[in-house]
């Protein structure tokens, strides 16, 4: 017995010799490392107990000596957290996202009272939040999304005054949300809660929240009753995504609700009203009553005192005389004006209509425009309108030339296709410009293409090209777009015939490229006036500007030219493209006439519906993420058949083919982001889904990509 009680006391001896030079925040730091039963990529192999201090660590930042920083996310880490995290005393910052940590939160790390971010998702924690979080005042970040966590939402997290981003999105928590969560969260800026099962009435002091951006995501979750008018009073351009849980009643017509698409709202049968075909009933609360209706008076219409809607028993209609009078007043007007109209019409075209000659890329149609304005057998517009016709129409405050300029410029072919010819132009002043000649015909609908083109015109998105000016004339039109230096991403992953050299686009622009075109598709589907779709995605459309950063293009086209009369051959509504530009062999359908490049972009639906959905878009992103994760061309060479490129990477997955048969070769010099990929594979994957139904938003596609923070690493 005393020799047992000697070789323990020599153990602890010897254990507190090893971590004897170590400082306190040291020591806390080692346990840590203890808790750690598997480090795969050795990310705390430095992590030396001989050590003064735990400073010069991975992961590990000091100031004065005192750690402020633990950030060691995606590193495969398995473990749980220990308590003893909790007494760093200065600590600021925990960052152990994506990683295999087990186990629930301790109560201990919350006695880190100057904590100001905590991003544990992409773990498998579980248990609930303990009520002690409400003692972090300066806590701003709180990132638990994507855990196994369950419980109810604790009540003491609303003095958390300074919580600007709180994601707890894709967990097991339950119950509901609690009283003064809209006052007490002030600070807010962000806020997912989806995929949970919270439940009960959405608070209405939510609509307090005036700091919010972006999208508040309430989704699938089981929360019930109407939705609060209060919410319209949050910011305008803050999304609010409702959908699939079990809301009931009218959407109340306010604000930041007014004007949502039904995306915002399906799922949730008990709804009725605008933008759902779900008309509502009279007994339906907050229907039925004229305050309802927010553009009308609660007095409307307005009534007498005697309650007679401001009509006598004696107002009995106008009297004979008094219609006579009218009637012969009318027709004395209608005389003189057809008597004006017939005067300016010979006096308007007395001066001859003049021949139209060609002249150059533009010149055809706009010669003796100057001369006079006459109207002409196949032209129904007034004169105000061929007068607007006649001129280079400008859509922003920034186009500084006019129409004799672009006539002058210099002007070299880009491409043709059916929807005409895209040229660049140089003014004389530098200014280069795109111009998209959209062919001759169809005079009869110049208010209808003026209505389209504006709209489009509006559209503003760094990852959008924007449509600066347009003329139309009965045998031109021209679309005036800024000019994106870089070409194609087509070309960029593949190549082009005649290229000298190629030089592979890196992992890093690639993922800048994925991300851009995420979030430009993401504004028009939910955050653009009318919640447009693209309808012809593809790496042809999507053009890359000096610094790598991608533009989506020919939005919107196939209509306007489907207007101006210079596409003959559009299916349906959707929008057409230019074909690629490219020597791309898949192209060649030897085997599979039905099998083309276009039609690999478009998904299975898109055979049998007419009109384009969102969900046919984000297919269609699906596959360019394919075509640059594997730098192949969308139909694969399958011995003597020839392949449809997702049913290939589908066949590759079913066969458990090693990763690197996907991969691009190119990217074998990134491989330390190997999982990355993998991650962008499985978004992919989500978005090539057969049923619509099953594909994510693009909104949730781009900030799933956000979270691959490469430069957090």
């Amino acid at each position: 017995m005393v020799l047992a009680l000697i070789w323990l006391v020599f153990l602890l001896c010897n254990s507190c010799a090893l971590v004897g030079s170590l400082n306190d925040e040291g020591f806390a730091l080692w346990s840590f490392k203890q808790s750690i039963r598997e480090d795969p990529e050795g990310s705390l192999n430095n992590w030396n107990s001989s050590d003064e201090t735990p400073c010069s660590w991975n992961g590990v930042t000091c100031r004065e000596e005192k750690v402020v920083s633990v950030s060691i996310p995606k590193k495969k880490l398995v473990g749980f957290l220990p308590s003893v995290l909790g007494s760093l005393s200065v600590l600021r910052h925990v960052n152990l996202r994506n990683n295999k940590f087990y186990g629930s939160l301790p109560v201990e790390l919350f006695n880190a009272l100057g904590l100001q971010s905590l991003v544990l998702y992409g773990n498998s924690l579980s248990g609930s939040i303990p009520s002690g979080i409400g003692k972090l005042k300066y806590l701003q970040t709180l990132d638990l999304s994507q855990n196994l966590f369950n419980g109810s939402i604790p009540t003491s997290l609303i003095s958390c005054k300074r919580l600007k981003n709180l994601d707890l999105s894709q967990n097991n928590f339950t119950g509901s949300l609690t009283a003064g969560f809209g006052t007490g969260l002030i600070s807010l800026e962000k806020l997912d809660l989806s995929f949970n099962k919270l439940s009960g009435l959405i608070p209405g002091d939510m609509g307090n929240l005036s700091s919010l951006q972006g999208t508040v995501d309430l989704s699938h979750n089981l929360f019930s009753g109407p939705i609060p008018a209060s919410l319209g009073n949050l910011p305008e351009k803050v999304y609010i995504d409702l959908t699939y849980n079990n809301l009931s009643g009218a959407i109340p017509q306010s604000g930041a609700l007014v004007n949502r698409g039904p995306t915002a709202f399906i799922g949730n049968p008990g709804l009725c009203g605008p933008p759902l075909k779900n008309p509502c009933s009279s007994d339906t609360p907050g229907v039925g009553s004229p305050s309802s209706f927010p553009y009308l008076p609660e007095n409307y219409p307005p009534q007498t005192s005697d309650g007679s809607n401001g009509k006598s028993g004696n107002d009995r209609g106008l009297s004979k005389s008094a219609v006579i009078m009218i009637v012969a007043s009318d027709i004395v007007g209608i005389c003189l004006i057809g008597l004006l109209f017939s005067y300016c019409y010979w006096r308007v075209c007395a001066c001859g209509k003049s021949k139209d000659e060609g002249g150059g890329n533009f010149e055809k149609g706009t010669k003796g425009r100057k001369e006079c304005l006459c109207f002409r057998k196949d032209e129904s517009e007034t004169l105000s309108e061929n007068v607007e016709q006649y001129d280079l129409v400008p859509l922003d405050m920034q186009v500084t030339f006019d129409l004799d300029e672009l006539l002058k410029a210099s002007a070299f072919v880009l491409g043709k296709s059916g929807i005409g010819i895209v040229y660049k132009v140089v003014l004389e002043d530098g200014l280069t410009l795109a111009v998209r000649r959209l062919g001759e015909g169809g005079s009869q609908r110049f208010k209808e293409f003026q209505t389209e083109v504006e709209a489009i015109g509006k559209l503003r998105h760094p990852n959008i090209v924007t449509l600066r000016a347009y003329y139309w004339s009965v045998d031109e039109k021209l679309l005036i777009y800024d000019y994106i230096s870089n070409g194609s991403l087509a070309t960029a992953i593949h190549g082009k015939a005649g290229m000298v050299s190629f030089t592979p686009l890196s992992w890093s622009v690639r993922m800048r490229i994925m991300k851009g075109i995420a979030k430009g598709l993401a504004y028009l589907h939910e955050f653009s006036p009318k919640k447009y779709v693209h309808g012809d995605l593809n790496p042809s459309n999507i053009l890359l500007g000096q610094n790598m950063e991608p533009h989506i293009s020919n939005f919107g086209l196939g209509r306007l030219a489907n207007i101006a009369g210079g596409s003959p051959t559009l299916q349906s509504s959707r929008m057409t493209s230019e074909k690629p530009q490219q020597s791309a062999p898949s192209e060649v359908t030897t085997f599979n006439p039905t099998l083309t490049v276009e039609s690999c972009y478009q998904a299975p639906e898109a055979l049998k519906i007419v009109k384009p959905s969102q969900k046919w878009d984000v297919y269609s992103y699906g596959v360019i993420l394919l075509e640059m994760i594997s730098g192949r061309l969308p139909i694969i060479q399958v011995g003597t058949s020839e392949m449809d490129f997702v049913r290939w990477i589908q066949l590759c997955i079913e066969e458990k083919k090693p990763l690197a048969d996907v991969l691009d070769p190119d990217l074998a010099q990134d491989s330390d982001k190997e999982d990355e990929m993998v991650a962008v594979l499985k978004i992919a994957l989500a978005c090539v889904q057969n049923s619509p139904e099953r594909r994510p938003s693009m909104r949730h596609v781009s900030d799933a990509l956000d979270r691959l923070d490469t430069s957090a690493d």
